[in-house]
């Protein structure tokens, strides 16, 4: 099998600089790492990875590099390497070997011989070395520009009040950081890191506090800025939904908002105002006298935005309470109102 073409793996040209390699490099070995391929690709994923583990070994190190660019068609991994004009192949001793090919760390010996093998093909020819892991592990994740971190996407449940008035919300969420151990590389001098597993990052929690602007609708996306996953160049950011749930006072009755408002018994004898507060500030809504509990007052136009443009309503549905503390005689009087009154029901009770 004839070799490959380092650059033309990677997709750099030759005069690629180490940072251009670098680049190219984490964002094919996250987008070709096994674990993001179903099984039946498995062969040709692996085979891909480990190609691009194998040029990237090589053009990473400028010494190999250059005897890459020497030797040309002649460094390859197969049987077509031509012998010299006028005679055969020459047995090389594996001493003679590192002194032809070696450099830092090589040392000339039989294990160093074996490790160069290991280093630059992997487990390719059955070595067990200290690069033979190597092709599984991976750089960070995929780089959208200049390094820096992926994006991510999540979801959050957001309380319809929330969402129409605006607020702050705290919320747990786990985050990429780069790995402390081998500076987000993935990789140490012999193999893959053992604290990332070769991500080059960790996950950690992380409580953030976020601000929900007044107004959000249902699926609405919110970029939070160097949220996402980690990057040589900085992070990505976190792509934020927000999904709305009904919480003690709002709910979504599909395009309006109601919410419901507390009055006295004694209130809705003669009508009273209130208060409510909306998105733009507080509006003043008159209860008429004689409405009945579970009675709907329409505020038009503020609600939550509808997805075709302009906005809801707000639907006040009105309730009956009680004073949270009731003297003895306020006491003595709802009893008596209990004997001569009629029954009340509602709800589901009949």
């Amino acid at each position: 099998m004839k070799f490959q073409d380092y650059y033309t793996t990677l997709g750099v040209p030759r005069s690629a600089t180490a940072d251009d390699i670098k680049r190219a490099y984490r964002k094919l070995a996250k987008e070709w790492h096994p674990d993001r391929h179903p099984p039946h690709r498995k062969k040709e994923v692996e085979e891909r990875f480990k190609g691009i583990a194998e040029a990237h070994e090589v053009l990473s190190d400028p010494e190999k590099r250059k005897r890459y660019d020497a030797l040309g068609e002649h460094w390859r991994h197969g049987q077509d390497f031509q012998p010299p004009p006028g005679g055969g192949f020459r047995t090389v001793s594996p001493e003679e070997f590192a002194r032809m090919f070696g450099g830092a760390g090589m040392g000339g010996g039989r294990g160093a011989f074996s490790d160069f093998f290991t280093q630059m093909f992997g487990d390719m020819f059955g070595g067990a070395g200290p690069g033979a892991g190597r092709a599984r592990g991976a750089g960070p994740g995929p780089r959208q520009h200049a390094g820096r971190g992926q994006d991510a996407e999540a979801e959050i449940e957001v309380d319809v009040g929330l969402a129409l008035l605006g607020g702050k919300r705290t919320f747990a969420l786990l985050v990429s950081t780069p790995c402390g151990t081998c500076d987000g590389e993935g990789q140490l001098d012999h193999g893959t890191c053992p604290m990332c597993g070769g991500l080059g990052s960790s996950r950690s929690e992380r409580s953030v506090e976020l601000a929900i602007p007044r107004l959000s609708r249902d699926g609405q996306v919110l970029r939070l800025r160097g949220l996402g996953e980690a990057g040589p160049a900085g992070p990505g950011d976190l792509l934020l939904k927000l999904r709305l749930q009904p919480d003690d006072t709002f709910r979504l009755r599909d395009e309006d908002v109601e919410a419901d408002v507390v009055v006295a018994p004694w209130e809705l004898l003669d009508g009273t105002g209130i208060d409510v507060q909306v998105p733009d500030g507080t509006a003043k809504a008159r209860i008429p006298a004689g409405t009945k509990p579970g009675q709907r007052l329409r505020l038009r136009g503020q609600g939550l935005p509808k997805e075709g443009g302009g906005r809801g309503d707000l639907l006040l549905v009105v309730r009956v309470g009680l004073p949270d503390q009731l003297t003895d005689r306020q006491q003595e009087l709802l009893r008596e109102l209990g004997k001569d009154g009629g029954k009340v029901r509602g709800g589901a009770a009949h």
